[in-house]
């Protein structure tokens, strides 16, 4: 019998993610993929024994046909990761099965509900802002009067900004909801929002926090927590509210904000949630000098940050998750002072067919250290609320110039991005 291959199982991940991968950890890892997002990728596909295809809603197909797979492979598993919030219960599940490192079911349940989270953190005595759960355009109405608002409004679980909207008025209010109950429908069959997505889905109301907005990454492993990364988002006021623009690393640390506290902060927002042992994301708004919790989950952050990292600290938090998983010392030390970068998202402006995209504008200016782009002439793009995924071409890393405007410089890059796009009905 041939010796067996210990494998760390990578479950439900994007196409761009297992390229990456595969190229960085040849051989190490066993992707479990949704087939439609095989379908749809322009990426080469795996070798037959790197990628398991299957539908990921079905959790027993996919038990079995991971049994089959590493009984055909002569392959076993020694690691769990998971790098999407989708994605995280059945990590969970699976982990479980195979008696391997990651967080439980329960803890992954308590970060991806919005609500349960909040409630978690402020029995820690954690700061987040004042929630609600509402079943009505009506209830939404009552929330904006109590807190005298603005307030935001959001499904229970979701990611990132999808279906998250600022309400400056009641009928706001009104508006919002009706167009979050109309998305997550036309989305129920999205594992983001299983199990959520019934007739009338769980909704949170929350009051609006005003303050700089910043994301991080820390290590919480045998009792401590090591920062890995802190990030200041950019926000622009012409796109949907809560939409991460950029994101400047290292980010400017507020001095109110004591060092030896944060780290505690994290520590109690991890624990509170149920996790011992996780790289863990977190978001939150600093306030007058209060950390105000947004959202955590069990994995490093998305969008361009694993690039941004990759290019500032010269360390591949990708390939660092499957060390991680292993159970192996995780070799993380950051610079101690690092010149700024920022990552900058390109999104489309209008909805229509991608006729032509030309960078070379872009690539030529003498900050820019890194250009990907994610489309090509015919991809159909769709603009959030409608779609929150097929608006964004690319991502740019670039380092600033010194004392000037950091959002004026990511409009300015924006601009040297040259695309043309048809609108036509079926790409509205």
């Amino acid at each position: 019998m041939p010796p067996v291959e210990a494998r760390v199982l990578v479950v439900g991940t994007t196409a761009d993610y297992i390229e990456w991968i595969r190229e960085r950890r040849p051989g190490q890892a066993l992707f479990l993929t949704d087939a439609a997002v095989r379908r749809e990728a322009e990426e080469p596909p795996p070798l037959p024994d790197e990628e398991l295809l299957c539908d990921l809603t079905d959790e027993r197909q996919v038990l079995e046909a991971l049994v089959r797979h590493l009984e055909t492979w002569q392959l076993t598993l020694d690691g769990v990761v998971c790098y999407d919030c989708e994605s995280m219960a059945l990590a969970a599940r699976l982990a479980g099965a195979y008696g391997l490192s990651y967080p439980g079911v329960q803890s992954v349940t308590n970060c991806r509900d919005k609500f349960r989270s909040k409630v978690l953190w402020q029995k820690a005595g954690l700061e987040t802002a004042a929630a609600r759960k509402i079943g009505s355009a009506a209830d939404a109405v009552h929330f904006f009067r109590e807190t005298g608002g603005p307030c935001v409004l959001k499904p229970l679980s979701g990611s990132g900004s999808e279906f998250i909207f600022r309400c400056d008025s009641e009928r706001d209010c009104e508006r919002y909801y009706r167009s979050i109950v109309q998305g997550v429908a036309r989305r129920k069959d999205h594992r983001l929002y299983q199990p959520y997505a019934g007739d009338t889905p769980d909704i949170i109301a929350e009051a609006f926090v005003d303050g700089e907005e910043y994301s991080c990454d820390f290590v919480l492993e045998d009792g401590r927590v090591r920062l890995m990364r802190i990030a200041r988002k950019v926000l622009f006021d012409q796109d949907p509210f809560g939409t991460a623009k950029a994101y400047i690393l290292p980010g400017v640390w507020p001095e109110a904000i004591d060092a030896d506290a944060f780290e505690e902060t994290l520590y109690r927002s991890a624990t509170a949630l149920g996790i011992r042992r996780a790289v863990c994301m977190l978001d939150f708004i600093v306030q007058d000098g209060r950390i105000m919790l947004l959202e955590l989950a069990p994995r490093p952050g998305g969008d361009c940050l694993p690039a941004l990292v990759r290019r500032c600290y010269a360390l591949d938090v990708l390939a660092l998750m499957l060390d991680f998983a292993r159970q192996k010392p995780f070799a993380w030390e950051r610079p101690a002072v690092h010149p700024p970068m920022v990552g900058l998202r390109l999104h489309a402006g209008q909805a229509g067919t991608l006729v032509g995209i030309e960078d070379r504008a872009l690539r030529g200016d003498p900050r820019v250290q890194e250009v990907l782009l994610l489309r090509r002439p015919g991809h159909c793009i769709r603009r959030p609320p409608e779609d929150y995924d097929a608006w964004l071409l690319g991502h740019v890393i670039f380092v600033p110039d010194e004392g000037n405007d950091i959002g004026a410089q990511c409009r300015e890059l924006c601009d040297k991005l040259t695309i043309t796009v048809t609108p036509e009905a079926g790409c509205r």
